[in-house]
This record gives C-alpha cells, structure tokens and sequence, in this order.
C-alpha cells in the first residue's frame, strides 16, 4: 500500500496478487463496468446509466453498503461513475465519481492490471479524493485492501470454474 495525504487531497494505492489469472482474464472482468457488483457483493446494485458498458464516457449507477458518509451508514450509498479513461494495451481503467451521498468529492480512481513474471497478475486500485468527513486516509484504505481482497478471490475463483 502507497498512500500521499496533503490538505487538498488523500492519495492512496492498494494492490492484490493472483496467481492463477492471466491479466487479460481480469481485465475483461474489470472492463465489464456495469455488472462490477459480480465482483463485490456489498454493491447491491451496479447496471449501466449512460453509453455502451466499458466504452470511454459510460456511466454506471452503484447502491449497496461499502462506504459510509460522515461517520455513519447511509440508508444506501449511491454513487454514478462514470469511465474517463481505457487503455486495453496496459490494461488500465479509470473512472471519477461525478454524484453521490457517500462524501466523496473530486473523486478519481485508476485501476491497472500488471503481469506477474510467468504466471498471474497484480490489480492496483488507487484513488484521489478530497478527505471524506468522519473517516481517515487510514481507514478508508483498509476499506480498500478488504474490498480488492473479496474482487480478486471472487474473479479468480469465478474463472477457475469455467
């Protein structure tokens, strides 16, 4: 884990290492943005609002109960996401949160998607946000390392059966 806090901003990096996943297998999982809540059973609800799922613009609509704002739990926490940025050679997404009441504001997350020497690959998921009230850099990136934890033993797990 890689994290920067400064006044303005709270940066931070969280990574996970599979060993039985070839990077482009997670990558297609990653890039089906509108049905990410396969992945995180704590999204209740994940489906596509605007454009074309995986396409750059797309926007997603996400509900469930993974983040709290202000310090307390939300009746449901929202957000639209929406994809600004696809590279399908290096493997890296990025979305920003443009509405929602779980607090974060200027919210911009990358994911990329590294091979590991001969077999495998390592998801990075990192963000840049305004510090969200009623939490710490500290403990919204443990939220993070738990959340990739449960993405990446659901992926490899789902792509081990078929």
């Amino acid at each position: 884990m890689e994290k920067a806090s400064s006044p303005e901003k709270w940066q931070a990096k969280v990574s996970v290492t599979l060993t039985k996943s070839k990077p482009d297998q997670i990558w297609l999982l990653f890039t089906d943005f509108f049905n990410f809540n396969k992945w995180l059973q704590t999204l209740t609800t994940c489906h596509g609002v605007h454009g074309i799922n995986g396409e750059l613009g797309c926007i997603r609509f996400c509900s469930g109960s993974s983040i709290r704002s202000n310090g307390v739990e939300p009746t449901v926490g929202w957000s639209r996401e929406k994809l600004v940025a696809v590279d399908p050679v290096e493997r890296v997404m990025r979305y920003e949160i443009v509405e929602s009441n779980i607090g974060f504001e200027s919210y911009v997350s990358t994911v990329r998607i590294l091979p590991r020497d001969e077999e495998g690959c390592v998801i990075e998921w990192g963000f840049t946000v305004d510090p969200v009230g009623g939490w710490s850099l500290d403990d919204l990136v443990k939220k993070y390392e738990k959340a990739l934890g449960i993405i990446a033993k659901n992926m490899e797990e789902a792509l081990t059966r078929t």
